[in-house]
């Protein structure tokens, strides 16, 4: 899978730049360095191979002439080849053997017999100190040059390495620390805008960085202010709004109760009316007030479903029956008592960090709504997921469900089911029970039950 986070893309970027650089490095090594050294000591080599076979050819002749050893030239030549270690092995027993098991050289092999004038065979070996080179002539097939290489230990190439892979190192944590550094403002500029997409403004953010990150930072919180300005008016204008509406609303319903009795049918239509265009505006007030952050606290889920199985106790009994805002009416208790209400609470559900008041509000609402539109059971359901780190509250009934071409856009303000759940209420109420989701930083989810019916998963992170 591809990755999309900008420091892991720089990393990988850079790595792959950095070993690039380093195979051309020692590419370059190679050809411009190492090949032009070892050209040359293949042709001193080659000096050497001609010096033994010279050396050889003249004892053999010496000796086939009866020359004494010690009457015999070219002392400092055979002192020479003693230096050097160079000596002739035959070509038989352990030799062979050793010769056979040794790496062949191909680019060596094909400079020495450029230079020999003859086809040579290089393999290269090692013992327990250093290297070892051996060289076979087809001009001698039963003997064998042995020369050692004795200032190249086995020892050599390990600092090499070792000093390359930790410059390596230090290069990628170097590059990832600086890349990390770089994009730290751009991670606190993306938790900004995501706290914006929730509704919540954010301290200005500091402006530090490079010059193009200073830029964008500055306009981001040009523009926070700027919605934050209109959000603020917006709630000033719709807060006069409603103050004027309610009052002439207030007057009327004033005005129906000095009504005489031959009109009561007609008071009755218009307090009913007057009540429905307040439950109107104060939808409207709740969508646009935010939750406050500053009230969140650790609230168990398991809580809200005790408090509607002892809400529908009170209820029978005559007590208060307050289980959230909006306080379910007798509609509803009425209609709860007929509908068989299963609960599967998880005993270890961990708690969530949340507002009391707006997080019933929005489970309570969805709980009125399962009983206006289901049929004759709800089943409430919790549970925490992913080791712990997430907490469910599932709400389902077996109603008529929701078109599939309607689940999307039933979160929608002014947006309706209408066509499998009835008409009733202003479109607002599962608009505000999503918005107050997104601020607790939840997820809610509505699917169509396969056995009928809806299910609603609202899914939060766990309080640790």
């Amino acid at each position: 899978m591809r990755s999309r986070s900008s420091i892991t893309q720089s990393i990988i970027g850079f790595i792959v730049l950095l070993i690039a650089s380093q195979v051309f490095s020692y590419y370059a090594v190679l050809n411009y360095a190492l090949l032009p050294s070892l050209k040359q000591f293949n042709r001193i080599l080659s000096y050497e191979i001609n010096l033994v076979m010279e050396e050889n050819a003249r004892i053999r002749k010496e000796v086939e002439l009866g020359i004494p050893e010690a009457q015999r030239t070219a002392p400092l030549r055979q002192a020479l080849l003693l230096r050097l270690g160079v000596s002739v092995r035959p070509y038989a027993g352990i030799y062979e053997q050793e010769f056979e098991k040794s790496f062949y050289l191909d680019f060596m092999s094909d400079e020495i017999s450029e230079e020999l004038g003859s086809p040579a065979e290089a393999r290269l070996s090692r013992d327990s100190e250093s290297y070892l080179l051996w060289i076979k002539l087809d001009s001698m097939p039963n003997w064998l040059l042995k020369v050692p290489l004795s200032e190249l230990t086995q020892d050599e190439f390990k600092p090499f390495f070792i000093n390359s892979l930790l410059i390596t190192l230090l290069i990628i944590l170097g590059g990832w620390g600086f890349i990390r550094w770089q994009n730290r403002p751009l991670k606190s500029l993306e938790e900004a805008a995501i706290s914006v997409g929730k509704g919540v403004i954010p301290k200005p953010l500091e402006e530090k960085g490079t010059t193009e990150i200073r830029e964008v930072t500055l306009a981001f919180n040009k523009m926070a202010r700027g919605i934050e300005a209109l959000e603020e008016d917006r709630r000033l204008m719709l807060a006069g709004i409603s103050h004027d509406i309610r009052t002439p609303l207030t007057r009327i319903r004033l005005a129906t109760e000095m009504m005489s009795e031959q009109d009561r049918y007609l008071a009755e239509g218009i307090i009913q009316d007057t009540e429905e265009c307040n439950e109107i505006i104060a939808q409207f007030m709740d969508y646009l007030k935010p939750v406050d952050q500053s009230e969140f606290e650790a609230i168990n889920l398991n809580a809200l479903a005790e408090d509607l199985y002892r809400a529908v106790e009170n209820y029978q009994e005559g007590a208060s029956t307050d289980i959230g805002s909006p306080t379910p009416n007798e509609k509803f208790f009425e209609g709860l008592i007929k509908c068989q209400v299963t609960y599967d609470l998880d005993e270890n559900l961990p708690d969530i960090y949340a507002s009391n008041i707006p997080l019933r509000r929005a489970l309570s609402n969805l709980l009125v709504n399962a009983q206006r539109y289901g049929d004759d059971w709800i089943g409430i359901t919790t549970k925490s997921i992913e080791q712990g780190q997430k907490v469910q509250f599932i709400l389902e009934d077996n109603g008529p469900g929701i078109p599939e071409d309607q689940i999307e856009s039933v979160f929608e303000p002014f947006t309706r089911g209408d066509t499998a759940r009835g008409s009733e209420g202003t479109g607002l109420g599962l608009a505000i029970v999503k918005r107050i989701i997104t601020e607790h930083s939840g997820e809610i989810k509505m699917e169509n039950r396969p056995q009928g019916g809806l299910k609603v998963t609202v899914a939060f992170k766990a309080h640790k």
